[in-house]
C-alpha cells in the first residue's frame, strides 16, 4: 500500500530526522490549514500543527487488522529481532548492578512481586503510547504531546526526553570515567598512585566517546545499531552467567581480601568456613559470624522504601519506543507491542536472575553495587575483571541508543519543518557528546542535579504522559471519559505522581542527611 501525495506532503523524512532524503521523493508543498482526519470512520480529529506529521485512514490497519501500517513515506527496514535488541539495550542500564541490594532489602518474594508489577505497568504504558499513536497516526512522542495539549505538551515531552536521556548518558559516561581506570589498573597490576595517562579517567572517557560512541551516534537510522545492541546484551548475559557461577564458588561468610591471605587456596577457605564455621590461624580459632547467611522471603527495613523507585524506573525505554516503531519492518501496533513485551520479558528474566544469585551469594552483606562486593573478596579475580569490562562495554554501547531520542526531540522542537540535513545531524551529536563529557570531567557533582531531573522526568515519560495523552487523544465517542480504559489511565497517571513524590522526597532526605541511598534504577 503506497501513501498518497497528501500523506507525503508534510515531511520528506522520518519523524526523527532519520528517514531518506527529500531528493528521493517528489516534494509536495506542506498544508498549513487544519485538516479533518477521519481515522476510524466514526470521528473527525482536528490537527492544527503545521509542523506535525499528518496521516489519514490509509495508515491505519484495515478492519481485518491483517495489513500493516506505514506511518510516513519512510519505509521501516529494521527486523523484529534487531528491534528487540535495540529496545532491550535501551531498557538495560547500570541499575542491574543494584538489584541484588534491592532484593536484600525487600526479600525474594516481595522483590519478585514488585519487579513483576513494574514490568506489567511498563508494558501497559507502552500500550497507551502505541494506542494513542495509532489513533492519530503519529509516531513522535513530542507530536503526541502537541495533539494532546498543543505547543505546551510538545515542549514538555521534548524537554523531558532531553533531560532524562542526557542524565542517563552522563551517568553512563561517569561509570566509564570511574571504573575503566580501575579495571586497567587491576589487569596491568600497575601502581594505583602512578601518574599514567591510561589510568586517567578523563582521558579514557574522551577516547571512548570519540572512538566508539560518536561513530555509532552518527548513524542515520536507529536500526543500524541492532548489531551493537545485540553485542551489548551479550555482555550482560556474560555478567549474569558469572554471577550464577560465583554463587557456587564463594562461601558465606566470605573472607575479606588482604595481601596476607591472598595466597590461601579458596578451597581451604571454603572448607574452614562451611564445615567448621571457624577460621584457624596459628592455632587460634576465630568464630565466624554467619548470622547473615540466610535468604529472607520478605523483609522490611529502613532501606526498603528506597528500592521502590529503583525498581519503578528499571524498565525505562519509553523515549526509544516510537523511534524504534518508526523503523520497524511491516509495522503495526500489535507487532510493536510484541517487540516491547519480548524485550521487557527478556530484561525481566535477566533482572530477576542477577538479583537472585547476587543476593544468594552475599545475603545480608550485599552492597549497593554488586561488583564492588566481589572485589572485597579478590580485586584481581580475572573473571570478575572481565565481567566489569563487559559491563563497561554494555554501558558504552547503550549511549548511542539513548542519544537518538534526544536528537529526535531537538529536531521535533526546533527543526520539525526542515528536511534531513547531515550537517545538523552530525552537529547535534557532537554538541551533545561534548556537553556530556564536559559535565562528567569538570562538573561531576552536577550529576546530583540529574538525580532530581530523573526523579521528575522518568515518572512523566513512563506513567504520566502516556496516560494523559491517551485520555486527551482517544475521542470521547470511542471511549467516554468515565469508561474503564480512561479510568485506568487516570489511575496510572496518579501512580506516576506518587512515584515522583516518593523519589523526590528520598533525594531531599539524602541531601539533608548526607547519605546516598536513593539511587536511580537506570
Amino acid at each position: 500500500m503506497e501513501p498518497d501525495q497528501s500523506e507525503m506532503s508534510i515531511l520528506g523524512h522520518s519523524p526523527n530526522g532519520k528517514g531518506h532524503d527529500l531528493e528521493d521523493d517528489a516534494y509536495v508543498p506542506m498544508k498549513t490549514m487544519a485538516e479533518e482526519l477521519d481515522t476510524n470512520g466514526t470521528q473527525n480529529v482536528r490537527f492544527d500543527d503545521p509542523d506535525a506529521i499528518l496521516e489519514n485512514e490509509e495508515f491505519l490497519p484495515n478492519g481485518d487488522g491483517r495489513k500493516p501500517m506505514r506511518f510516513t513515506d519512510f519505509e521501516g527496514k529494521t527486523s523484529f529481532g534487531m528491534s528487540v535488541f535495540n529496545l532491550g539495550n535501551a531498557i538495560m542500564g547500570s541499575g542491574i548492578l543494584g538489584l541484588a541490594y534491592a532484593m536484600a532489602n525487600t526479600g525474594i518474594l516481595l522483590f519478585l512481586f514488585l519487579l513483576t508489577a513494574v514490568a506489567a505497568l511498563s508494558s501497559y504504558s507502552i500500550h497507551l503510547l502505541l494506542k494513542s499513536s495509532g489513533i492519530v497516526g503519529i509516531r513522535a512522542y513530542e507530536q503526541l504531546g502537541y495533539r494532546a495539549f498543543g505547543t505546551t505538551g510538545k515542549m514538555a515531552a521534548g524537554i523531558a526526553i532531553t533531560l532524562q536521556n542526557i542524565g542517563a548518558m552522563s551517568s553512563y559516561l561517569y561509570i566509564v570515567k570511574s571504573e575503566f581506570p580501575l579495571v586497567i589498573q587491576a589487569f596491568s597490576r600497575a601502581d594505583p598512585t602512578a601518574d599514567l595517562w591510561y589510568l586517567n579517567g578523563n582521558y579514557l572517557v574522551i577516547m571512548v566517546s570519540i572512538s566508539v560512541i560518536l561513530p555509532l551516534a552518527l548513524m542515520k537510522q536507529l536500526g543500524y545499531l541492532g548489531y551493537t545492541s545485540g553485542f551489548s546484551l551479550s555482555c550482560m548475559v556474560f555478567f549474569l552467567s558469572a554471577v550464577i557461577y560465583k554463587k557456587f564458588q564463594i562461601p558465606c561468610p566470605f573472607e575479606e581480601f588482604s595481601a596476607a591471605n591472598h595466597t590461601v587456596p579458596h578451597l581451604d577457605i571454603h572448607l574452614n568456613v562451611t564445615d567448621n564455621h571457624a577460621l584457624h590461624d596459628n592455632g587460634l580459632v576465630h568464630e565466624v559470624d554467619d548470622s547473615h547467611c540466610g535468604a529472607k522471603m520478605f523483609t522490611m527495613n529502613s532501606q526498603t522504601a528506597y528500592t521502590i523507585p529503583i525498581l519503578a524506573f528499571a524498565f525505562v525505554c519509553h523515549p526509544e519506543v516510537l523511534p524504534i516503531y518508526t523503523e520497524l519492518r511491516n509495522p503495526s501496533q500489535r507487532r510493536m507491542q510484541h517487540v516491547s513485551n519480548l524485550s521487557i520479558l527478556v530484561m525481566y528474566t535477566m533482572y530477576f536472575l542477577a538479583a537472585l544469585f547476587g543476593y544468594l551469594t552475599f545475603y545480608g552483606k550485599t552492597e549497593p553495587e554488586l561488583l564492588h562486593t566481589y572485589s572485597r573478596i579478590d580485586p584481581y579475580d580475572t573473571l570478575i575483571l572481565c565481567v566489569r569490562l563487559a559491563v563497561l562495554t554494555a554501558v558504552t554501547l547503550t549511549v548511542p541508543i539513548v542519544l537518538f531520542p534526544v536528537r529526535r526531540a531537538l529536531n521535533q522542537m526546533f527543526f520539525s519543518s526542515k528536511s534531513f540535513n547531515w550537517l545538523r545531524h552530525v552537529a547535534i551529536a557532537i554538541t551533545l557528546l561534548s556537553l556530556i563529557n564536559i559535565l562528567v570531567i569538570f562538573a561531576p557533582n552536577i550529576l546530583g542535579i540529574f538525580g532530581i531531573i530523573g526523579a521528575t522526568s522518568a515518572p512523566c515519560l513512563i506513567f504520566i504522559f502516556p496516560a494523559v495523552f491517551y485520555i486527551r487523544i482517544v475521542p470521547k465517542e470511542q471511549e467516554p471519559m468515565f469508561s474503564t480504559p480512561k479510568i485506568l489511565a487516570a489511575c496510572f497517571a496518579a501512580l506516576g505522581v506518587a512515584f515522583m513524590t516518593m523519589s523526590l522526597s528520598f533525594i531531599i532526605i539524602d541531601w539533608t542527611t548526607g547519605s546516598s541511598n536513593s539511587g536511580g534504577g537506570h
